[in-house]
């Protein structure tokens, strides 16, 4: 009989402390030389171009400071997190929910499986316009967009992951007294949660690319309109520390779902 995901998960042999630390310094590691090697290449082409278009990081990192000094930074930063955030709750659940329906119910596949096929390949910055004339030009507009990303990628991924799950490791425990609510606690979800995970990764990282479009019409704030406002202005180093804000803002979501995934899914270290 095979064992449920947790179950597998406690018959693994525990993470030591210092495992976990090596696994950690490694990461780090990683991407302190893909940094080094990105800072390294836009030093040298600052360099041997020297346009003012182009600034060197330590230039930038001057301008990145001045803005958050002065709380300009904050500001747009905030915004920025703001959207992002109720996208992700607005759309998360929803999407997870009728994903992983859909991949155990042949019923209700067959409605939402056309309409993945019909919407999931379109690009969602093509329905801007569309959202905009529908929800205004206000937060409502920006948010569903974002909203849209995030609901179509989990729910791919949700349906194809619930889908996998074997039947018979599903057969094992309805044997032991295992409910509908009970199989799908602790069978179909524990074996959804690496899929949901990766993602999560997969459409936050497009939802902060897109996010950069929708904060460019109508609004004041977010770090999309920072560096667009910073680029009509030609203050191109206020304009290269948005962008390293926003990039940061990416790195930051990536460890935060990597954080939650240890702690969620032990059994897929």
């Amino acid at each position: 009989m095979r064992a449920s995901a947790p179950e597998l998960a406690a018959a693994k042999k525990p993470e030591t402390p210092a495992g976990k630390s090596r696994d950690i310094l490694r990461k780090a590691a990683g991407i302190a030389a893909v940094l080094a090697a990105i800072v390294l290449l836009w030093s040298l082409a600052a360099a041997v171009m020297k346009r003012p278009f182009l600034p060197g990081p330590g230039t930038a990192a001057q301008a990145l400071v001045r803005l958050g000094a002065a709380g300009v930074l904050a500001r747009h930063l905030g915004a920025s997190i703001s959207r992002i955030f109720w996208a992700f709750t607005a759309s998360f659940i929803p999407a997870a929910a009728l994903g992983l329906a859909a991949g155990r119910s042949p019923r209700i596949n067959a409605v939402v499986s056309p309409v993945i096929y019909i919407l999931h390949p379109l690009p969602k910055a093509a329905f801007l316009p569309i959202i905009m004339l529908i929800l205004g030009l206000g937060e409502a507009s920006k948010i569903f967009l974002l909203g849209f990303i995030i609901f179509s990628q989990i729910l791919v991924a949700a349906r194809d992951s619930s889908k996998r799950v074997p039947e018979e490791l599903i057969a094992s425990v309805r044997s032991l007294g295992a409910g509908r609510t009970g199989i799908i606690r602790h069978v179909i979800i524990p074996s959804a949660l690496p899929d949901l995970f990766t993602s999560v990764r997969v459409s936050l990282g497009t939802a902060v690319a897109v996010l950069f479009l929708a904060e460019t019409f109508a609004t004041d704030t977010g770090l999309g309109y920072l560096i667009i406002d910073a680029w009509t202005r030609i203050a191109y180093p206020e304009m290269y520390a948005a962008i390293m804000a926003l990039s940061l803002l990416g790195l930051l979501l990536f460890g935060l779902v990597d954080i939650l995934e240890k702690i969620l899914c032990p059994w897929n270290r």
